[in-house]
């Protein structure tokens, strides 16, 4: 059913109230006045300012940083889980496992960075980038799960039952044949665990430390004091990184699909020989 007048026009006020916002931010990023309400003009000199800011550019280090190791450990064990969750469905401590793995995903960030935070202390870390990772690396992996998950449902399991039958150990079976078929969804994961540790500013608050401050924290307490082009040029950059990721994540979604009704076609072809 197609949707009506009325909708369209809510549907584009409603896309519009979100990215507006974003667009004039994008654009004013290349504004050559150094007042961010006053167009003077096209330059890319903030860019270039943005570059020799020792404190934004060190903050941006750390987040890719964190980023790429909590992205990385998130995706291992949330395809972990997921394979415990798909593959075991009946062992004892299964309810309480499941929603371990799923609690961040409803769970207030305050709640989540302020028990990791007593966490931390009570255990004598110190804070800093380690602690950083290891938090988002803790909300990050249910959505791997999550990801991973929906394309093992799907998994057709006569795959593996005739790589085994082969001969090939499962250890093995899993790399040579599971993994290559869900590794589009791994990836798709991988890219929205980096996406959600780059603009975390919640969790990441609670448990930094000196030398770990990362971006969206920088920027947090920059914008305390006014909104500068520099910050404008960085919060492009964030935005066109967050862009691609989106994008990548969703082809790995239409490459699940792809592989799923494969998987379909060949099972159908194997029943009917």
């Amino acid at each position: 059913m197609r949707p009506g007048k009325f909708d369209a026009t809510i549907l584009t006020l409603g896309f519009a109230f979100l990215y507006i916002p974003i667009l004039i931010l994008v654009i004013y990023s290349f504004n050559e006045s150094k007042l961010v309400t006053v167009w003077g003009g096209f330059s890319l000199k903030w860019y270039g300012e943005m570059w020799r800011n020792d404190g934004l550019m060190s903050a941006a280090w750390v987040t890719l940083q964190v980023g790429l190791l909590s992205a990385t450990l998130g995706t291992v064990l949330g395809t972990l889980a997921a394979l415990t969750l798909v593959r075991f469905t009946r062992f004892r401590g299964r309810l309480l496992f499941s929603g371990m793995v799923y609690a961040p995903l409803v769970m207030p960030e305050v709640i989540t960075g302020l028990s990791l935070l007593l966490l931390f202390v009570a255990i004598g870390v110190d804070r800093g980038l380690m602690t950083v990772v290891i938090a988002h690396t803790t909300f990050t992996m249910c959505y791997v799960a999550i990801v991973v998950q929906s394309r093992l449902l799907t998994f057709d399991m006569s795959l593996e039952e005739a790589a085994q039958d082969l001969g090939c150990p499962p250890v093995k079976t899993f790399f040579k044949v599971t993994l290559p078929l869900i590794l589009p969804a791994v990836i798709s994961g991988w890219m929205l665990a980096f996406t959600l540790s780059l603009d975390d500013l919640v969790i990441a608050s609670f448990t930094t430390g000196p030398g770990a401050t990362t971006l969206p924290i920088k920027i947090y307490s920059q914008v305390r004091l006014g909104v500068t082009p520099e910050i404008n040029a960085i919060c492009t950059i964030l935005i066109g990184i967050v862009t691609i990721g989106v994008i990548i994540a969703s082809i790995g979604t239409k490459q699940r699909e792809l592989q799923r009704q494969r998987d379909e076609h060949v099972a159908a072809r194997g029943a009917t020989a």
